[in-house]
């Protein structure tokens, strides 16, 4: 009987206790959705490769930073990356990529070491 007691109180001692904690996350859905809107707008050679109805929206760019000269250099996948998330943030699933290019700090007003800089052209292709 004693073995029945002490289990009962054990029990609600661990019940009243698991009332005070509460778990709290860094999860945000928009962090997903930021994150992965730059594979959700596909890279076209040209405008002949669209393969439906598409309708231009405008010019983007985006760009990498190198910001310390001990970080990695300012590249071309980052600043491509970025421009697709620009794309997207303006309704685009297509972008045609017109260039790329590196700036240095000389040429540059930021406090970047170097940047490169991609542009692009956004497009809402008509999905099949």
């Amino acid at each position: 009987m004693k073995h029945i007691i002490v289990i009962i109180i054990t029990s609600l001692l661990l019940s009243a206790c698991a009332q005070h904690y509460s778990v709290s996350t860094n999860l945000d859905k928009k962090n997903f959705t930021e994150y992965f809107s730059p594979a959700k707008v596909k890279i076209y050679p040209n405008e002949q490769a669209f393969n439906a109805k598409y309708h231009y929206l405008a010019a983007v760019e985006g760009e990498s930073c190198q910001t310390d000269s001990r970080h990695e250099p300012a590249n071309e996948v980052t600043a491509r990356t970025n421009t697709r998330r620009n794309a997207f943030e303006l309704g685009a699933n297509a972008i045609i990529f017109t260039g790329c290019t590196l700036i240095d700090s000389a040429e540059s007003d930021k406090q970047c070491i170097t940047t490169r800089v991609c542009y692009g052209k956004a497009y809402q292709v008509e999905q099949r």
